[in-house]
């Protein structure tokens, strides 16, 4: 924590003194900060994900690519479309100059200290997609001159994104690449915010070409993947429906609220004698583990309801957008929606997912008071839901530490920025935020010295899933409103 504190205070100490003009040393030195801090997470915690991206690692660069869908010595298939498979394949070969060991598929749950340092540092390398995409983004937005730096929407955004909390413990302590894949997506907003649609749509072809969807993958090049009729594996594991409707933690989502109305409404029934117990399912929904479950009192929910769900919920933004786009604004807060529609109503969503949805209302919440607000409340909540991802002692300060940062200056930074007009926040919300407090301390000190930590484990998963699910229901449901109704003519706004 001393060297974290310490490489913060540099930081800062640079960004301040940067010259006030438009070279933007101060977007350097940001960058820079923020990856002298993953090099300090190397040697954290890393999950299950981190031998998942070994196991891809040797199973591409042992095996022909007519076996990669296939292969399955790891209970951690590959699961990702066939253009992140070859980045795989590409990191593989340098992977080999580290630790030849960790590119043998057998060798199950490998993390030599070379294979741990390798991983964390493909991570933070690829990151420099990510970093270029903040910039592009950056050049979107209008600018008063002579402006103090702080009060700047490129130098508030710039680390919005940088030094997003969620982003930072998802990929480098939790372990994963998102950071590259965000960096797509945002290079592509950026190009469409440009108006270089082309390129924007290129790039966002390239995005569903790397994460979970293969709907683009059929193309004219005829390649050996589909020539070799792998097609219908490569949905079998892309779509996983047996895995069950929510993950063992419960993503924030709708599907969260519906799991403990229904827990409720058999509880009750129970209680009067509505209800056979015998007849109930067994440790339905609750019991931590992932796989399909039945719903006790509520009907069950399939993949395709939650599609029809999905569709629902982002048809009025599109039908919104085609008809009256609204510039880029209007873009992308329907491209929000549409992520967080997603989030809200998709079969088996990871709570990791909410990071689709953040990422791009960091560009809205610069550029608009009521979106400024809308931000607080779901980055707030979503970051805080994030926090069972990290359940080591050691881990503990470092997760509260880093989100406490993030949160103080999101709302110092955006309040300074939107001084005219009142609090960002109403009475309500912030109570709501505040209630993350007590829900922490009981979550994390509590509850682990009662009795019932032992007869109901999950007891503190589900209280975290079911708050920050109102939170983001609440965020999802104003986001919603702002798009219907608001102003069909355009101003002018900080975002070209």
């Amino acid at each position: 924590m001393s060297a974290t504190s310490h490489l913060l205070k540099v930081v800062i100490q640079t960004v301040m003194a940067a010259p006030m003009t438009n070279d933007q040393s101060w977007f350097y030195a940001l960058a820079l900060g923020v990856s002298f801090l993953k090099c300090l997470l190397i040697n954290a915690y890393h999950s299950t994900d981190f031998e998942v991206h070994r196991n891809w690692l040797a199973l591409t660069h042992s095996l022909p690519v007519s076996q990669w869908y296939y292969e399955a010595t790891s209970e951690w298939t590959l699961d990702y479309p066939p253009l992140f498979a070859w980045f795989e394949y590409g990191l593989s070969h340098i992977a080999c100059f580290f630790d030849k060991e960790m590119l043998v598929v057998p060798n199950l749950n490998y993390a030599s200290p070379a294979t741990v340092l390798f991983q964390r540092l493909s991570v933070i390398v690829a990151d420099v997609v990510f970093f270029y995409a903040v910039k592009e983004c950056c050049k979107c937005l209008r600018e008063d001159k002579g402006k103090d730096l702080l009060g700047k929407p490129s130098f508030i955004l710039t680390v919005l994104l940088l030094w997003n909390f969620g982003l930072l413990i998802v990929d480098h302590i939790h372990f994963q690449y998102n950071g590259f894949l965000f960096g797509v997506l945002l290079l592509s907003i950026a190009r469409h915010c440009q108006n270089r649609h082309f390129e924007g749509a290129f790039l966002f072809s390239v995005l569903l070409n790397l994460k979970h969807n293969c709907i683009r993958f059929i193309d004219k090049s005829r390649s050996s993947l589909f020539i070799k009729g792998q097609l219908p594996q490569v949905l079998s594991r892309l779509f996983p429906f047996k895995r069950g409707l929510c993950h063992a933690y419960w993503a924030p989502n709708i599907w969260a609220l519906y799991n403990i109305a229904d827990k409720a409404f058999s509880i009750l029934g129970v209680k009067f004698r509505l209800l056979d117990i015998n007849k109930l399912p067994k440790a339905s929904m609750t019991g931590g583990l992932v796989q399909e479950f039945q719903h006790s009192v509520l009907p069950s929910v399939s993949p395709l309801a939650t599609l029809v769900c999905t569709l629902l919920s982002i048809l009025p933004a599109l039908f919104k957008i085609w008809h009256r786009p609204n510039g880029a604004r209007g873009f992308l807060r329907c491209l929000v929606i549409c992520a967080l529609g997603s989030f809200m109503f998709g079969w088996h969503v990871h709570e990791k997912a909410i990071l689709m949805a953040i990422l791009p209302l960091s560009l809205l919440a610069v550029d608009s008071r009521k979106d400024a607000g809308i931000f607080l409340m779901l980055s707030v909540t979503s970051h805080y839901s994030l926090f069972p991802l990290l359940f080591t002692t050691q881990e503990l300060p470092i997760k509260i530490f880093l989100m406490l940062l993030f949160t103080i200056f999101s709302l110092a930074s955006l309040k300074t920025l939107f001084r005219k007009g009142g609090a960002l926040l109403n009475p309500l919300e912030v109570t709501y935020l505040l209630g993350l407090i007590p829900l922490e301390l009981i979550c994390e000190f509590v509850y682990p010295l009662t009795v019932w930590q032992k007869t109901f484990p999950f007891l503190p998963l589900m209280l975290t899933s079911v708050y920050c699910a109102l939170g983001v229901t609440y965020a999802f449901i104003r986001l919603y409103i702002s798009l219907l109704t608001c102003s069909d003519t355009t101003k002018k706004t900080k975002m070209q």
